[in-house]
């Protein structure tokens, strides 16, 4: 009887939402399975795709093609994954294949060979005819050979497994040992060959002598404990007194790291209660849904840790999400140091060939612990037993690009599917999740009091419009030079703050105003002090700093805005003693220097840590006492109506990196609004009062959680095209929708041209709208023919960014 496989194919401009039907060859009956990547003829050429299903009858009435081969020995996407991206796509208007392909690490999507290699060694009748006594054979010779069954049947068994190797790339990390080929007798025999001169090599035959004769050295092994240098291992392989091999290893990105083991800590009351609510329904194998509202230092990562410790006794894996910028060292040693090689690690820090080997771990159930940022909640993970997902308030669990998930969503549908706990954690938690909690969709868990008793820090706010009045133009208030210095003279620590979130450095020409724009976006450069150079953030371009004004030949420019650099020049000029780090984007492009600069002010090499948003999450490092926020206010002003909820949960998250051990913590918050309410509330760490006057704005203005937006934006490197087409769709929702859904624009995009292309979008505000789904997919599916034209239409369901 004839197998069908259903399989979504990757067509890359008209792209196909549904499987098609394809024959599976007699070859292969029995040996493809769901979740396989196979090659498939697709009009004249031949394309990869996903196999979604495997049946017995066809939907299709005419003759099916056959797919020409797999291009994996086993799944690459469990059961559960496949239904989650056939749901997912329908849901956030996207389609299967990029949902498929987001959820595989980049090894996995690019253009590789691939080849298969013996686990063991052995070599059977059967193997010897494929391998022909070597122990690796390329995939291209096995398809010549036409031996992928048996290579498939061969993987099932655990005799052969397979790796890949980008062009350029090789994606299995191989080391070269050595293996010594002598008997002892010869040992002797070529030492008394050798004349006196070659020292070198009578060492290595000396070392010879005492090594078992199976074992296997790298390079590395045989110059840090013997002095052996790779020229001599060369001669010594040259003279057959040694072989080498390629061997498989992972590649470790935590190798250099020493974690110390720990053991869980006695919790507090509130602690208690909230993990003892989590665990009634992981014992009972229960959904639910978790929000754990706890202050900043109220030990969160505690109950997460012993949460995860239950699940792994009854052998289930446990996801554990962070923001990107929150995945510090410190969070990652306080995983590996209860669980050691039950964690992989998975960020975008990570090579593609770590990724890769973390991946592989996961895959093979080595690792039962993932911590992650956002694309980790794709993980292969089997038997879940928990998701967490901490901070759960930031924006960045939302992909901004195609597909739009939402990683909250994501793990609700993952936890569902598995039958157990969402635990959703922050000091500062989403209107949107609060709210669910009030009306019990989510379960509310409390955290009141730091874990160490002490009082949450003493917050000052400093109108700096009075500052300005008593002549004092810099960035730093007198009371915050002050402090500072008065910390500097203790030997203790502070953190500043800039708000970056909508300010920028720019310059301007003082003769006529003329400011320095992007040529291929509406926006002005910004100027970086390190390169001496513009940039524009938006599509990269780059050019020198102009001499003269483009505009009426001034050589007179004035440079706006407050960038770390500018800042960390003025404070190196207050304070010339004091030894500062600076952390942003520039400072931590290369890998591991977000790491290097974190562990240098935690060993006390520095007073002051100078940052950006990156340095309000996740530290906690006993000997700071002072946090200063230089400009509290300019997140205030984006054209964005959570700006305010924004502004409030970065304040409160960086003054809750002060006082977190025994010395008392201070925090001075700079601003020209200080009597805005989300600095207020800030000030007296009141959420439920932000929450309850923000709430009120919100249905007032009818915004989230009130109700749901969709936002569509439409671009074209034709203007007039552009326009057209987002009035065509706003003309076709207002014909189709019900009366009380709201269609704000559309408009021109907040900026109007990036890269070239003109944006224009419009958002749909409403609560509940039954035709708004079927709508969006007529527009998704027309959208598909103008793509093809250079017109892009894109769909956000519940967009976090409005500009």
């Amino acid at each position: 009887m004839k197998q069908i496989a259903k399989v979504v194919v990757d067509v890359p401009v008209m792209q196909t939402n549904q499987p098609y039907d394809y024959a599976i060859p007699p070859q292969l009956k029995d040996r493809l399975q769901k979740g396989m990547r196979v090659e498939v003829p697709f009009g004249p050429r031949q394309i990869q795709g996903f196999i979604v299903d495997i049946v017995d009858e066809a939907d299709f009435e005419g003759e099916l093609k056959e797919i020409v081969g797999p291009l994996d020995l086993e799944p690459v996407l469990t059961e559960e994954l496949l239904q989650l991206g056939e749901d997912m796509a329908d849901q956030i208007y996207a389609f299967r294949i990029h949902c498929y392909q987001t959820m595989l690490p980049p090894v996995l999507k690019a253009k590789y060979e691939k080849e298969f290699y013996l686990t063991n060694g052995e070599q059977g009748k059967g193997i010897y005819e494929v391998f022909q006594g070597e122990t690796v054979i390329s995939w291209e010779r096995a398809l010549e050979m036409a031996a992928l069954p048996l290579l498939l049947e061969w993987k099932k068994k655990g005799l052969v497994d397979i790796r890949y190797l980008v062009k350029n790339k090789a994606k299995v990390k191989k080391v070269t040992v050595y293996q010594r080929n002598l008997e002892d007798l010869r040992i002797k025999e070529e030492m008394e060959q050798l004349s006196k001169q070659a020292k070198s090599q009578r060492s290595l035959l000396e070392i010879l002598a005492e090594i078992e004769p199976g074992a296997m050295l790298t390079k590395e092994q045989f110059r840090e404990q013997f002095d052996i240098t790779p020229r001599t291992l060369q001669i010594g392989v040259e003279k057959g007194w040694l072989n080498s091999q390629e061997k498989e290893v992972y590649r470790d990105p935590l190798k250099k790291h020493h974690f110390e083991k720990t053991d869980a800590k006695i919790l507090n009351e509130g602690q208690l209660e909230a993990y003892e609510a989590v665990k009634v329904t992981i014992d009972a194998n229960q959904h639910d849904v978790f929000l754990l509202k706890g202050v900043t230092g109220s030990g969160k990562t505690e109950v997460y840790l012993q949460l995860i410790g239950d699940v792994l006794e009854q052998n289930k894996t446990a996801l554990m999400l962070v923001p990107e910028i929150a995945l510090t060292p410190q969070m990652v040693r306080q995983f590996k140091g209860r669980f050691g090689e039950e964690v992989a690690v998975m960020h975008s820090r990570l090579s593609t060939g770590e990724k890769y080997d973390e991946w592989r771990k996961i895959k093979r159930g080595e690792a039962r612990v993932v911590v992650g940022a956002r694309s980790s909640i794709f993980s292969p993970v089997e038997n879940l037993g928990i998701v967490i997902i901490d901070e759960e308030h930031e924006t960045t669990y939302k992909q901004e690009e195609n597909p739009k998930y939402h990683a909250r969503n994501v793990a609700i549908y993952r936890a569902k599917y598995n039958h157990c706990p969402v635990v959703l954690g922050s000091a500062t938690p989403s209107l949107e999740s609060r709210a669910r909690a009030q009306k019990n969709v989510f379960h509310l868990l409390e955290l009141k009091e730091r874990a160490n008793q002490q009082d949450l820090p003493d917050v000052q706010i400093v109108d700096m419009r009075e500052e300005f009045q008593n002549n004092n133009r810099g960035n730093f208030s007198q009371i915050l030079q002050d402090k500072i210095q008065d910390r500097i003279q203790k030997k203790e620590q502070t953190v500043l703050l800039l708000n970056r979130r909508g300010y920028s450095s720019f310059i301007m020409c003082r003769d006529c105003g003329y400011v320095h724009e992007c040529p291929n976006c509406d926006i002005s450069m910004t100027f970086h002090m390190d390169t001496k150079g513009m940039k524009c953030h938006y599509c990269g371009h780059e050019e020198p700093v102009p001499h003269r004004c483009p505009k009426c030949q001034g050589n007179q420019f004035r440079y706006y805005g407050t960038g770390t650099q500018k800042v960390e020049t003025e404070l190196k000029e207050l304070f010339p003693a004091a030894r500062i780090i600076r952390m942003d984007v520039d400072t931590t492009r290369k890998k591991g220097d977000h790491e290097r600069l974190l562990a240098a002010f935690g060993r006390g090499d520095a007073d002051i840590l100078l940052g950006t948003q990156m340095i309000a999450k996740g530290l906690d490092f006993p000997n700071i006492t002072l946090v200063g926020v230089i400009n509290a206010d300019t997140s205030l002003s984006l054209p964005d109506f959570r700006s305010s909820e924004k502004t409030f949960q970065l304040l409160t998250q960086v003054s809750g990196r002060a006082g977190r051990s025994e010395l008392v913590g201070e925090v001075i918050v700079q601003s020209y609004n200080p009597d805005h309410y989300a600095i207020r509330y800030a000030q007296n760490h009141n959420y439920d009062g932000f929450y309850r006057q923000e709430m009120a704005l919100r249905h007032q203005g009818g915004y989230p959680p009130y109700y749901f937006t969709t936002q569509i934006t439409v671009s074209d490197l034709d203007e007039k095209k552009a326009q057209a087409k987002i009035y065509e769709i706003n003309a076709k929702l207002r014909n189709k929708l019900g009366p009380k859904t709201i269609i704000l624009g559309p408009s021109r995009s907040s900026i109007a041209r990036m890269n070239n292309r003109y944006y224009f979008q419009l958002l749909i505000k409403y609560k509940q709208e039954p035709d708004l789904h079927d709508v969006l997919k007529e527009i998704l599916d027309q959208s598909q023919k103008d793509n093809a034209k250079g017109l892009y239409i894109s769909i956000d369901t519940e967009p976090v960014n409005f500009f």
